[in-house]
């Protein structure tokens, strides 16, 4: 190999200074020349991919995408997350770690549970709390999920082991927890999962037959300064999956793009899509608002205006650019470089 770091943005330009090269080697046949040129022009894009933060290149030409750092979550009590999240990307952590740690406070907080969220949640009709987490990178391939996962106060925790060390990307029930005590983790009594608020719930629905009503997760989106994008979402699981840990649909990143959540009725979400589809108009030019908003417009045109469920969408691209829509009122809390705290903003319904 003998080119590397070319840069010019003209193809004539590359294939030129390439055949150059080729022609002062004068050890060279002309059909090795033409294999070497087509290793170079190969490992000449390969290279624009890797360096100088996040570049594409394409046919000769590059833009190089300059990222800002970046956090948003989903609802009012994101809020103590994102603020924490601002202080690691600050410090200079990768956005996984910092999602991974953000979300673990929320998670294993018995106050945000009526939230469902982790501990403290809801349990299922049998009297457990399930939870299911995901965590996305990025990164092709960077995908991390559990559900119906019993006795972990943060199982985000445990979809983030499951991106780094497992061969499978998602795990459930019984194999979710025996996976998490393999690498650590202490499985605990149901007790110990619920709050006397849920308690209290759980015996009005069993004694009275009254239902809990709400659809809250959270969903936490991290930018940093290296052009990591790591999005993330746990929710308390009552019975069955819902859309939070299944790719696309519950969330969704791409390194070259951004990244997108979903928040509401899972059950509903999941049929739709909807982070996928957003990222995928990000990456048509779409503004993350743009996105969001013309997602949840496909939404109620098949489903009709007056039979929309609740559905909140939130989406960060790799220039920090936010947007968020809703069909219910939705509080969503963000932060960007050169902002000196965390703001709330409250989308009407």
């Amino acid at each position: 190999m003998f080119l590397l770091t070319y840069k010019s943005c003209n193809l004539c330009d590359l294939i030129n200074h390439i055949l150059e090269l080729a022609g002062d080697r004068n050890t060279a046949n002309d059909n090795n020349k033409k294999v070497q040129i087509r290793w170079v022009i190969f490992d000449a894009f390969t290279v624009y991919s890797a360096v100088g933060g996040v570049r594409c290149s394409q046919f000769g030409h590059h833009k190089e995408i300059k990222s800002e750092m970046a956090a948003v979550g989903t609802w009012a009590f994101s809020q103590s997350a994102v603020e924490r999240m601002q202080c690691m990307i600050l410090a200079g952590q990768n956005s996984t770690d910092v999602i991974e740690s953000a979300i673990g406070e929320v998670e294993n907080d018995v106050d945000t549970g009526r939230n469902i969220v982790g501990r403290g949640g809801f349990p299922n009709s049998m009297g457990i709390v399930e939870c299911d987490a995901a965590i996305m990178e990025g990164v092709p391939g960077r995908f991390g999920a559990v559900a119906a996962l019993r006795g972990v106060g943060q199982p985000c925790q445990v979809a983030r082991r499951i991106m780094d060390k497992s061969p499978h990307s998602f795990l459930v029930g019984e194999g979710a927890a025996a996976f998490a005590q393999e690498q650590g983790f202490t499985i605990e009594p149901n007790d110990r999962m619920l709050s006397d608020h849920t308690v209290a719930a759980y015996q009005e629905f069993t004694e009275k037959g009254i239902h809990v009503s709400g659809h809250d997760t959270i969903g936490l989106i991290a930018l940093d300064l290296r052009g990591n994008i790591t999005v993330g979402a746990p929710f308390k699981s009552p019975g069955r999956v819902g859309d939070t840990p299944i790719p696309g649909c519950g969330l969704y990143a791409d390194h070259m793009i951004g990244a997108a959540a979903a928040s509401g009725d899972g059950d509903k979400i999941m049929c739709y899509c909807p982070s996928f589809h957003i990222v995928e108009l990000m990456r048509q030019g779409f503004s993350p608002k743009e996105a969001c908003c013309s997602v949840l417009a496909d939404i109620r045109r098949k489903v009709g205006e007056d039979n929309c469920f609740e559905i909140s969408l939130i989406a960060l691209n790799m220039k920090g650019e936010v947007g968020a829509t809703s069909s219910v009122e939705f509080p969503y809390t963000f932060w960007k470089q050169g902002m000196d705290s965390v703001e709330m903003h409250v989308l009407p319904c």
